[in-house]
């Protein structure tokens, strides 16, 4: 009588995940429908889950049917402790027959009288998304057709809260990548600045960004960078770092400098983070550029009568995990009338298949001493062309444009 109860209950559960209505509710909805439904279902006093947090050593108390003052209080779980965090920590269903403090860290669960607990673990994709648990009042043994029912309800859970997450991450990264993106680039008497951003088509927002800021003086601050990885994750990096980096660059003129200070900051904070970097300060009245370069590939120089080239500069380790033990150093770079500067993020030049060198030369190869806007234009067009990036692109573009009337482009009008 047991298994063909069992049985039911794991066709109903079935009938219940799989309902194509589910597709319509946002996360939230969906699980106070599958929580409730599933608490009728199994007959029990409770169901909750527990979601993992980005650390991945706490479980937090998201929704529940029965018991909403874990929800309410906010209860978190380390993985490993107690009962929930066991289930994360094996990723395999377990059920206990004793409830109090020597088996479950939150108290909540044996005030309210819990005699029985069932939880499975919320895996999607391979990853660890959460926990699922049930508890009764009364006492119990839950049948394997049972804990396999609620292996179906977390296993639905999982992938709604992996794709929720995904959506929201992309929606929050894209957001976040445009609010720090200059909406105008600074105004200079003989000067014209162009940039392009462009999201890879495979990596979605990632952690590469560009800035151009005025410094006291006739001093203006150009910076590229792509902190490794993508998503939210390397977006959020990339605003602190951008932060931090002006701020430096307020207090030390030396580019070399400032970098190295972002390097300790970075190394000391940002931990298990990475990002290659180049920062400029152009000197408007002197016609000159001061450069330092972390891990990232050198800006390609073009001047009036002659092939653009690769900056002379040394290139020294990337930002984080401290890496430049030996210090790093400025180079100053000439920027006569008619000079051009490009700098990139290696999205540019890398594609799958190609030799990076080959990359690097076709660009150099493009560049040619126009206007920046020119130059942007015929770089994208030459190195992108009609094929989605799939990578990352950031492009700046300064060019000593003295003898002609000046122009500004706006990034946020540009294709």
């Amino acid at each position: 009588m047991a298994e063909a109860r069992s049985s039911s209950i794991r066709e109903r559960v079935l009938d219940a995940v799989t309902d194509g209505t589910l597709k319509e509710l946002d996360l939230d909805k969906l699980l106070t429908f599958l929580l409730e439904r599933s608490r009728e279902l199994f007959m029990v006093d409770t169901v909750t889950v527990l979601l993992l947090d980005r650390s991945g050593t706490q479980l937090v108390a998201k929704a529940t049917s029965g018991l909403e003052e874990e929800v309410f209080q906010g209860v978190r779980v380390p993985v490993g402790k107690g009962f929930a965090g066991r289930v994360a920590q094996s990723r395999a269903p377990l059920q206990i027959e004793h409830v109090d403090e020597s088996t479950v860290v939150n108290p909540l669960l044996w005030e309210h009288g819990l005699q029985v607990l069932l939880g499975v673990p919320m895996i999607a994709e391979g990853e660890l998304t959460g926990v699922v648990h049930v508890g009764s009042t009364t006492s119990r043994r839950f049948t394997g057709e049972e804990i396999e029912a609620l292996q179906l309800v977390a296993d639905r859970l999982a992938i709604a809260v992996t794709m929720d997450r995904t959506r929201s991450e992309r929606a929050a990264a894209t957001m976040l990548q445009e609010s720090l993106l200059p909406a105008r680039l600074p105004s200079r008497e003989g000067w014209e600045l162009a940039a392009r951003y462009v999201a890879g088509a495979e990596s979605g927002v990632g952690g590469d960004w560009y800035d151009v800021f005025e410094l006291p003086g006739e001093r203006m601050g150009v910076v590229i960078g792509d902190v490794v990885g993508n998503g939210l994750r390397a977006a959020v990096v990339m605003g602190r770092l951008r932060s931090a980096l002006r701020a430096y660059a307020l207090d030390y003129p030396d580019p070399a400098e400032v970098l190295g200070k972002l390097d300790r900051k970075a190394s000391h904070f940002e931990h298990e983070t990475m990002a290659t970097v180049a920062y400029a300060v152009i000197d408007t009245g002197a016609h000159r550029m001061s450069l330092a370069v972390a891990g990232h590939l050198p800006p390609v120089v073009a001047l009036p009568g002659g092939e653009a080239r690769f900056a002379d500069v040394r290139v020294d380790p990337p930002i984080g995990f401290d890496l430049s033990s030996t210090g790093r150093r400025s180079t100053t770079v000439e920027l006569p009338p008619g000079a051009l500067v490009v700098l990139y993020t290696d999205g540019l030049v890398e594609r799958r298949g190609q030799d990076l060198d080959a990359g690097l030369e076709r660009l150099r190869g493009v560049v040619t001493p126009t206007g920046a806007e020119a130059v942007c234009i015929q770089v994208m067009a030459a190195m992108v062309g009609d094929r989605p990036a799939t990578d990352d692109i950031a492009l700046v573009a300064i060019c000593h444009n003295e003898n002609a009337e000046q122009r500004v482009a706006e990034p946020h009008d540009q294709a």
